[in-house]
């Protein structure tokens, strides 16, 4: 019987250790539609580049690089988040017209996003 009660004990440890690191490996993805938009000022203070691969997101930290896929065509771009937005319900990415171009739309696209790490700081 103790045998059995410290292999509960253990297996149950086992998995609580599991979750909390597969939390922290978590890919966080997301569907939704992505749109297009242009900008002075960005929320972490650079300027916005209508050529920069990067793109406005609601609540993900600032230098997270995202992968972003159109859902019809697969094509795919990697991106930087420095910026908040869209503030648009059904909206998940704000994209610079490059980035945007890259996967092959102007106005809105259905698309996935998926977390794929932060960019380094220089050093």
């Amino acid at each position: 019987m103790n045998k059995l009660k410290y292999k509960n004990i253990g297996m149950g440890l086992l998995l609580v250790f599991g979750l909390t690191m597969g939390s922290i490996v978590q890919v966080k993805a997301e569907s939704g539609i992505a749109s297009v938009y242009k900008g002075g000022r960005t929320a972490n203070g650079e300027h916005a580049h209508p050529s920069g691969m990067t793109a406005a997101h609601k609540t993900l930290p600032f230098g997270t690089m995202v992968r972003v896929t159109h859902r019809r065509t697969g094509r795919s771009v990697v991106v930087r988040i420095n910026d908040r937005g869209p503030f648009i319900r059904g909206r998940i990415i704000d994209l610079m017209p490059a980035a945007a171009r890259k996967l092959g739309f102007s106005g809105l696209a259905p698309v996935k996003i998926e977390v794929i790490g932060k960019k380094k700081k220089k050093s």
